[in-house]
């Protein structure tokens, strides 16, 4: 039980990862764990015991009766306990935690909102997994209000930033764009992927700070995270979209 002096409970100090169980195995997990440590260096947190966040996270299917089943594991590291206030003990003991829920396949594409929540692109949190997510949760609420699975979200600038739980993707002209990682986005795993994988089929890649007047103009759009994978989206605000081609093939390309 986390004791009620935590400062990841009281102030969200500290880091996730939520990674995906394929029933006997974490594919990604070394890369899970490689950005969760580089977080730790930008949040002058010291580095985390590796062994025991891969004993945690390689028990914790099993520890819920998922062993055999697809299942989304997160690792949640603390910065431990400490006084009260702001200031961080002088050597943080941090507090390592992992958990397992149930992450069936998600075969239907996704309808996305505008969301008026903004992505705070100055703050270090922006391109990192903090415990600190509320404008993620209060951008996910808009959407869900409007009618539509999930949030698109920008910065103050009213650039594209990503999606309340995903990075953005859309295809235009025969390219992949995707924001830039300046406009306050997680560098997420699947996102290096697929753009690795576009390249691999030719395919020209731009990372872009560009409104949300890009997505009305695209071919196809979709999302991508750990969970998901590639989802394509069928509707944003008026437009629609249908089936796309190198969407498919990137799906397919990057599928666990």
């Amino acid at each position: 039980m986390t004791p009620p002096d935590d400062r990841g409970l009281l102030l969200g100090d500290g880091l996730f990862e939520t990674m995906l169980w394929t029933g006997g195995d974490l594919p990604h997990l070394d890369d899970h764990l490689a950005r969760m440590a580089a977080g730790c260096e930008v949040l002058g947190l010291p580095m985390f015991d590796l062994a025991e966040a891969k004993t945690r996270v390689l028990a914790a299917p099993t520890e819920a009766g998922l062993a055999d089943a697809r299942a989304a594991v997160r690792l949640t590291l603390t910065a431990g306990s400490g006084g009260r206030g702001l200031d961080r003990p002088a050597a943080p003991v941090l507090r390592l935690m992992a958990t397992a829920a149930a992450a069936p396949v998600v075969t239907t594409p996704v309808d996305l909102a505008l969301a008026s929540t903004r992505r705070n692109e100055g703050s270090p949190a922006a391109r990192l997994k903090t415990l600190s997510y509320v404008d993620n949760v209060l951008a996910r609420a808009e959407a869900r209000a409007a009618g539509a699975d999930e949030a698109v979200m920008r910065n103050n600038h009213g650039d594209l930033a990503c999606a309340g739980a995903a990075n953005l993707f859309w295809v235009a002209g025969g390219s992949l764009f995707t924001p830039a990682l300046h406009c306050g986005v997680l560098g997420g795993l699947t996102r290096r992927r697929v753009m690795a994988a576009a390249r691999a089929l030719d395919v020209d890649v731009h990372e872009v700070a560009s409104g949300a007047e890009a997505l009305d103009a695209a071919e196809a759009v979709f999302l991508t995270n750990s969970l998901i994978g590639v989802r394509p989206a069928r509707r944003f605000e008026g437009e629609t979209f249908g089936p796309h081609a190198l969407v498919e093939r990137l799906r397919e390309t990057t599928t666990l």
